[in-house]
């Protein structure tokens, strides 16, 4: 028997392939292409407290080995994915994680207050929808002229400390490869009750048309993501597992079953796949099927074997 199950802060995963957000949406579309219960678990669409409708122009743009994605976080707000997606949610069976973000240290604390009531609610009708909050620390802090609360540990910590005690629900920060000091990002989480890290989350990048002589993009820059950074990612996922003692969710350029237990043994709990969804609508499927299939031919029954062997 191989088995590829773990549990993070008393949350099951069935196996490590998890759907990142941004890239999946929360579910229902790539649900009627393949049975997404045999995934380990979603992070959904990146959710803030008041609806946004997204950055304009240009909002994706492949690049070699990669994609450029300039979305803005166009979401419907924590308030409509209550009442409209989690009703679905409560209906699969695998880890539902809700990506929250926010653009004052107030819009983070009422998303999480709002996600948690009704997690609490649901939790006594038993018909839970969330398990789990991926605090998202890249948005820019427009208290501070933009920088991004992720950047500076310092300011970061404010967040996850108010966020930690506004939800008893698992929290998992996700922290950006463009922050001063990853490790420290990540011990900081853990000193302020975090119960995991997931990272990395995109590099910030640029695309220019040289026809136009401007940017692709309005705002400039753009999140870049796909097998051009795992390399790094890996690096960082090594480097923040080696100082931590929270389960780590790594992601960056994962395309294949290789690619997740190159994840695992740098230290990696579970996997986040995003762009390669794009790729390959089945992406999912494909992964865990051939994650089976490699511990089958390898004699591994187990990810805790080789979790974190390098």
């Amino acid at each position: 028997m191989i088995d590829l199950s773990c549990s993070i802060a008393g949350v099951h995963f069935k196996n490590p392939v998890v759907m990142a957000s941004g890239t999946f949406g929360f579910g229902r579309e790539y649900g009627s292409l393949y049975d997404i219960n045999r995934l380990g678990g979603i992070s959904g669409k990146g959710l803030t407290l008041h609806p946004k409708e997204g950055n304009h122009g240009n909002r994706v743009f492949e690049t070699p080995s990669g994609m450029l994605n300039s979305v803005g976080l166009e979401n419907p707000g924590v308030a409509s994915f209550l009442r409209g997606e989690c009703e679905y949610w409560a209906g699969l069976k695998l880890a539902r994680i809700a990506n929250l973000g926010g653009n004052t240290l107030e819009e983070y604390v009422e998303g999480a207050r709002l996600i948690e009531e009704d997690a609490l609610r649901r939790r006594v009708s038993g018909n839970q929808a969330v398990d789990m909050i991926e605090l998202n620390i890249s948005c820019p802090n427009v208290k501070a002229g933009g920088l991004a609360y992720g950047i500076k540990t310092s300011v970061a910590r404010e967040v996850v400390r108010e966020i930690r005690q506004a939800t008893t629900l698992p929290l998992m920060v996700k922290l950006s490869p463009n922050a001063e000091d990853i490790v420290q990002m990540a011990v900081m989480c853990e000193e302020e009750g975090a119960d995991a890290v997931s990272l990395v989350n995109t590099f910030s990048a640029m695309k220019i048309d040289i026809y136009k002589r401007r940017s692709v993009f309005d705002n400039l820059y753009a999140g870049l993501s796909g097998p051009a950074i795992k390399p790094i990612a890996l690096r960082m996922v090594h480097q923040v597992s080696k100082a931590v003692t929270l389960p780590v969710a790594g992601m960056g350029g994962i395309q294949s079953a290789e690619d997740i237990v190159e994840y695992i043994m740098a230290g990696a709990a579970v996997v986040q796949v995003g762009t390669h969804n794009f790729v390959h609508l089945r992406a999912g499927e494909q992964l865990v099927d051939g994650l089976q299939a490699f511990m089958k031919r390898e004699g591994i029954s187990s990810l805790d074997e080789i979790r974190g062997v390098v």
